[in-house]
């Protein structure tokens, strides 16, 4: 019989280290806690999100993403904006120099978990692909959240050969 608590804590170890592996790597590119780095790949993903959208994303109480962007912002990387659908509400999105520094991390995230899935050959490969596309369907059931997930995703790869197993899940739920 299978041994299910075995594998499961196998999963817990690789996703630990997956987590310190991908967040190093973006981090890496230039100092930026994880949360900046997330809310720098957010919104290069989707520029004029609110920053309290920003900060559900990413994990941060509303105050707490002000003051995140107010340093992104300081720093060259981000702009604020009035938003388009009312004056009264200030969005944010990357700068030019913001937009290379996010490509630049979502590439340092990348990397290593390239390295790691290349050393499967291509059939585990696409096996691990429908693995994680399932898991990843029953985690957005769990958390709810997809742009959380996904805070950072790199999404142009994503969905380059397949639609998002997250936003798919997110689509099917929405009424």
């Amino acid at each position: 019989m299978h041994d299910i608590e075995r594998t499961a804590n196998l999963l817990g170890a690789a996703s630990l280290a997956f987590t310190d592996l991908a967040a190093d790597g973006a981090v890496r590119v230039r100092r930026l806690s994880t949360s900046s780095a997330a809310a720098l790949a957010s919104l290069f993903a989707n520029p004029g999100l609110s920053v309290s959208e920003l900060g559900r994303r990413v994990g941060l109480s509303q105050p707490a993403a002000a003051r995140m962007v107010d340093a992104l912002e300081s720093d060259g990387l981000v702009e604020r904006v009035p938003s388009t659908v009312n004056r009264r509400w200030v969005t944010a999105r990357p700068t030019p120099q913001g937009e290379r520094l996010a490509r630049q991390l979502l590439e340092g995230r990348n990397a290593p978990l390239v390295e790691a899935v290349a050393k499967l050959d291509e059939g585990e490969q696409r096996t691990l692909a429908g693995l994680l596309e399932k898991m990843l369907v029953q985690l957005h059931e769990e958390v709810g959240q997809g742009q959380r997930i996904c805070r950072l995703c790199d999404r142009e790869r994503c969905t380059r050969s397949a639609p998002c197993p997250v936003g798919r899940a997110e689509r099917a739920g929405e009424p």
